[in-house]
């Protein structure tokens, strides 16, 4: 049987057609599998009547909705390829990525009509033929498609599905140590291995309700949704982070699961008010992006929830290692073992595999590994090696051969679950004519886990600190903006010129 990931949507609707698929609590709008698979036919044959087909690259620029998800669906059916474009880039970003990736078509929200508009104006710097505008139709700009025609009056029957198995799905950009974004690629084939791996190991259950507060531009949020309909669960989807809506929304949907980075379930927990939440119904939250304090684990027993730590890549489309439910508390703070259908283990630079205690690089194999970066066969080839990924992260074994995540190779920054590459920071604040030098180090902050800090070596002595953040706005999304800048007379450099940023770290503990 070929793997098609909008074919499975279809077999889903055969299954259980009346199963509730997705509630958008935004839109207030619901959808049973039937309903869902038919919306997203009617998108398939939209996107097919304006000349997209196999292997053509469209890009998605929504916030969490139901039209994302019948856009991502009917793309897929079709055999193009999804572009999911980070909503929080700003449009130089955002031009590099629809360049690089080749995208052809982006279909767009309200919400960014600024940066649409601007995108269109710059003409050749991008390769888009066709702009799908979603929202008021007051407001859609004269340039682009109505999102209504792509599915009013189109059919509902399922289109003939144009890709399967080792065809491209979609490509999802991560930022890159060099500064510039890279495609991460995954096919329908490595998708459906992620599914299956999740769902073969997680605790998901017959009817549970999984709730995702997470932007769909990301494969924590993607993944997860995908793996409910592969189950025939409830997808219900917030169009963005609210930790008070958490809470309500976990009681008037009755939900059992969901995933929230450690930023998020401590925003969560600030806000929680056992006499007014029910959340009886809640078995499990699943985190990642970062270790979970153990503090907050041990909070979250309290009020009988489990916390399920998860360790996984957008490379690995998604799953690596996980805690099970009878591990959730002995061993708190441990990202798990490998989930089924992957193997992970802790190498030494030579390749041999690491002793009990001993710190090590994690490698991970599978068959949901990505196949490779976008036009990137160098960063693929120093990713990939013998089959194994090697992920840039350290972790050690327990005498159990749980994993416990302790730092990372590279120097990326996790800030409330979005990855900050140092490099690209640094790259647009070395623009300033008076920044001689310069090194980006994360620090701890309450809120967002990490925040990226500047250490600057002056050019121009009357360099403020003020300098150096306007220099960095708009040339970068606000979550990599530098919370502080600091001055220094010299990077500490190693005899390759690299920084040694745990140099820095020490100097600068915090902002």
């Amino acid at each position: 049987m070929e793997n098609n990931i909008g074919g499975l949507l279809s077999r889903r609707a055969y299954m259980n057609p009346d199963v509730e698929a997705l509630v958008d609590v935004h839109a207030n709008k619901r959808f049973s599998y039937k309903e869902l698979n038919e919306y997203g036919n009617k998108v398939a044959h939209g996107l097919a009547s304006i000349g997209v087909k196999k292997g053509d690259r469209v890009g998605i620029l929504l916030m969490n909705s139901h039209e994302f998800v019948a856009t991502f669906f009917g793309i897929a059916k079709l055999g193009a390829v999804v572009v999911p474009l980070n909503w929080r880039l700003v449009p130089d970003e955002l031009e590099f990525i629809l360049k690089d990736s080749g995208c052809t078509v982006v279909v767009g929200g309200e919400e960014f009509l600024p940066t649409i508009t601007e995108l269109q104006s710059r003409g050749d710097k991008t390769d888009i033929k066709e702009w799908v505008y979603v929202g008021d139709e007051a407001n859609r700009p004269a340039f682009a498609t109505p999102y209504s025609s792509l599915h009013e009056g189109k059919s509902v029957e399922d289109p003939a599905l144009g890709g399967s198995n080792d065809d491209l799905l979609y490509i999802m950009y991560t930022s890159g140590t060099t500064g510039l974004p890279k495609g991460v690629m995954h096919t329908h084939n490595t998708q459906m291995w992620a599914l299956i791996t999740i769902n073969s190991t997680a605790d998901f259950r017959d009817n549970d309700r999984y709730l995702n507060p997470l932007p769909m531009f990301h494969v924590g949020a993607l993944t997860p949704a995908l793996c409910a309909m592969h189950r025939g669960l409830t997808h219900v989807m917030l169009r963005a982070f609210d930790p008070t809506q958490i809470w309500e929304v976990v009681q008037k949907e009755k939900i059992n699961n969901a995933l929230l980075v450690p930023a998020m379930l401590n925003a969560c927990r600030l806000v929680f008010d056992k006499k007014a939440h029910d959340h009886s119904s809640l078995r499990w939250f699943l985190s990642g992006a970062a270790p979970v304090p153990k503090a907050l684990i041990e909070e979250y027993a309290g009020m009988g929830v489990e916390i399920h730590q998860i360790y996984g890549l957008t490379e690995t489309c998604g799953p690596a290692c996980v805690t099970l439910p009878i591990d959730a508390i002995r061993k708190a703070g441990s990202t798990g073992k490998g989930f089924m259908h992957t193997e992970v283990k802790l190498v030494r630079p030579d390749g041999s595999e690491c002793e009990v205690g001993e710190p090590g690089e994690v490698v991970v194999r599978g068959d949901h590994i990505m196949i490779g970066y976008w036009n990137r066969p160098d960063a693929t080839a120093d990713t990939i090696k013998n089959g194994w990924l090697h992920t840039g992260d350290v972790a050690f074994y327990d005498d159990d051969k749980f994993i416990w995540i302790q730092d990372r190779l590279k120097d990326m920054i996790i800030s409330g679950g979005e990855n900050v590459y140092p490099a690209e920071v640094e790259n647009v604040i070395l623009g300033h004519p008076g920044v001689a030098d310069v090194a980006v180090i994360g620090v701890p902050s309450e809120k967002w886990g990490e925040s990226p800090l500047a250490v600057v070596v002056k050019k121009d002595p009357a360099l403020t600190e003020s300098d150096v953040i306007t220099q960095c706005d708009g040339k970068l999304a606000r979550y990599k903006m530098p919370v502080g800048v600091r001055f220094i007379d010299a990077i500490p450099r190693n005899p390759s010129g690299k920084a040694l940023k745990r140099e820095l770290r020490l100097q600068f503990p915090s902002a």
